[in-house]
């Protein structure tokens, strides 16, 4: 067998999970899209380890190792997408800037900001108490 069989389809399928990535923004589409990507690399692995001939089968071993991963990732995947669909009502991925911190990263919030409210400052301490 030629290398070059696994290994054209491997890129052909990493290229279609590419795409799928940069171009859907349907998180459910999303993951499939990186599922693919793990299984052109899976393809890969297997390829090379027949090529090669190793004794160890470590190529195959790294197979089932990224099976193992890609399942991980995306049952925990689901979960977050679900859970934002039924907070959210939809999966848009260029819709969930809302998970970003209202303030921006490194800027001050809570009671001690200078542009803090007084009822602001109290419900930071109201939820620090309750904390």
């Amino acid at each position: 067998m030629h290398l070059a069989y696994p290994a054209v389809l491997a890129v052909l399928l990493f290229c279609v999970g590419l795409y799928g990535v940069l171009a859907r923004r349907n998180a459910i589409l999303v993951l499939m899209s990186v599922e693919l990507m793990l299984n052109a690399v899976n393809l890969n692995l297997v390829a090379f380890d027949v090529w090669l001939r190793d004794s160890l089968h470590a190529g195959q071993a790294l197979t089932l190792f990224t099976i193992t991963i890609a399942a991980a990732e995306i049952g925990l995947g689901l979960a977050i997408v679900l859970l934002v669909f039924r907070n959210r009502g939809s999966s848009d991925v260029d819709r969930l800037t809302g998970l970003a911190e209202p303030h921006g990263p490194g800027t001050p919030h809570g009671p001690d900001a200078p542009d803090a409210t007084p009822a602001a400052a109290a419900d930071d301490e109201k939820a620090e108490a309750t904390a």
